[in-house]
């Protein structure tokens, strides 16, 4: 005998949505279509939930999690959404379940899919996922000019909409460390309000500094005088103290050390700027420019070659794919896992973030630029590209010259050079069972 599902919870808050152009009862209706097109189409910031008789959807953009957990109760299944793992465990203590909770448990929907679960009792099928967003890829010729052109046009493009749907005197602060995608961002919206009439004083661009040290402090300065903007910057500095890798184990629900260290210290910055501007909600980022791009050292991933990094379909933004044996069903792969490091800070302090680079019509620009003819298996022309492309289409989109500096990860560059290996303790292991000890606890 089989039960239908006896109840869905849905733990998301409504005013957490964001959509540009509809709502969610719409956004719902293009989530039971069967055209993954209609999916695509939602505008904004979103974790779906729809229900059809014993059907019940699931869809996410790429920037936030959405998490489910199948829990029995007598009457039938419940199925419990949530954006937290917390958030799932607390919910089944609240019914008398927590002896059926552990985190490895729960389910992370994939980006960039339609999460499909018939759930009808003991044993339950497992959940079908279908891709909704599939760009083609290498479509576009070796033309560097042409590329940059193209995908800087859909980050301004975007960065308009975005800003379109936001209060039009509401202040925007820039997570800005004067590298490539965040200082692409700052132009993109210095010229956006411009463009628009408005007074580019809404802007700020905040620049995090660990005990006064650290490399993005310099190359922000230098990225703004150069820029000539030198009125938008802002140095936030914070004492190493303040940056805690185990808190950002909790807040981010993980354990991947790079992410660790990265929340750690967005938190600190975040923490900070709240304190100065306690009023302020909407920051933007240039989280997803690296995936997009690919413009992460390969050889620090003994899994990766420059041949599967170049010939697999968004790699770095899912991860090996949902049907691969490396796909982890609790955390999604890629940056579709590493979303929730900055999702997550920034609903710590009551922000909400936004980056272009996450939103599809980018990624259909990078995912079509022909990444092996131009690279030809050379790991530095791959490193190059990023550069190349992006200051290429800043010159053509908003006839800028933006200054070029190495790659340098985000907590790396914020804190003194002699700091980095004191940063977090490197140890995923520690990590882990951190995390494990937060649920064991009940926290």
């Amino acid at each position: 005998m089989t039960y239908p599902i006896a109840r869905v919870i849905n733990l998301i808050p409504r005013d957490s949505q964001r959509f540009w152009r509809s709502d969610e009862v719409d956004a719902q209706r293009r989530l039971l279509d069967a055209d993954a097109g209609a999916v695509l189409d939602i505008d904004g910031s979103f974790a779906l939930v729809a229900q059809e008789e014993d059907r019940v959807l699931l869809a996410r953009s790429l920037d936030r999690p959405l998490r489910y957990f199948l829990a029995k109760a007598a009457e039938g299944p419940v199925l419990i959404v949530a954006e937290r793992i917390d958030e799932i465990a607390a919910e089944l203590a609240r019914h008398g379940w927590s002896d059926q909770f552990h985190p490895s448990y729960t389910r992370m929907v994939p980006a960039h899919h339609v999460t499909t679960l018939r759930l009808v009792g003991c044993p339950d099928p497992n959940p079908v996922h279908r891709r909704f967003f599939d760009p083609p890829r290498g479509t576009l010729p070796p033309n560097l000019a042409l590329i940059g052109r193209q995908y800087v046009e859909a980050v301004y493009e975007e960065l308009r909409r975005w800003l379109a749907a936001q209060e039009p005197a509401a202040p925007l602060a820039v997570m800005f460390s004067g590298g490539i995608d965040s200082g692409a961002v700052l132009l993109c919206l210095y010229k956006l309000l411009l463009n628009n009439g408005q007074s580019p004083a809404r802007l700020k661009a905040f620049t995090l500094s660990v005990d006064g040290a650290g490399d993005d402090a310099r190359q922000a300065r230098e990225f703004l005088r150069h820029s000539q903007l030198e009125m938008l910057g802002e140095i936030i500095d914070v004492p190493s103290s303040a940056l805690d890798p185990l808190r950002a184990v909790a807040v981010i629900e993980d354990y991947k050390p790079l992410d660790v260290e990265c929340a750690a210290v967005s938190l600190g910055l975040l923490a900070a700027i709240r304190e100065r501007y306690p009023t302020w909600r909407l920051f933007v980022d240039g989280d997803g420019g690296d995936e997009n791009l690919k413009d992460y050292p390969i050889e620090e991933n003994s899994e990766l070659t420059i041949r599967s990094v170049v010939n697999n379909r968004m790699l770095y933004q899912e991860g090996w794919g949902v049907d691969s044996i490396k796909h982890s069903l609790t955390y999604s792969g890629g940056y579709s896992r590493g979303c929730v490091r900055s999702y997550a800070c920034a609903r710590e302090y009551g922000f909400e973030g936004f980056s272009p680079y996450t939103r599809p019509s980018v990624i259909a620009v990078a995912e079509a630029i022909p990444f092996a003819e131009l690279t030809q298996g050379s790991h530095e022309r791959l490193y190059a590209l990023k550069g190349e492309i992006v200051a290429a289409g800043i010159r053509s989109v908003l006839g800028l010259e933006m200054p070029v500096f190495p790659k340098r990860r985000f907590q790396h560059g914020s804190v003194p050079a002699e700091q980095v290996s004191r940063l977090g303790p490197q140890n995923e292991a520690r990590y882990r069972r951190h995390f494990q000890v937060l649920h064991a606890s009940g926290v």
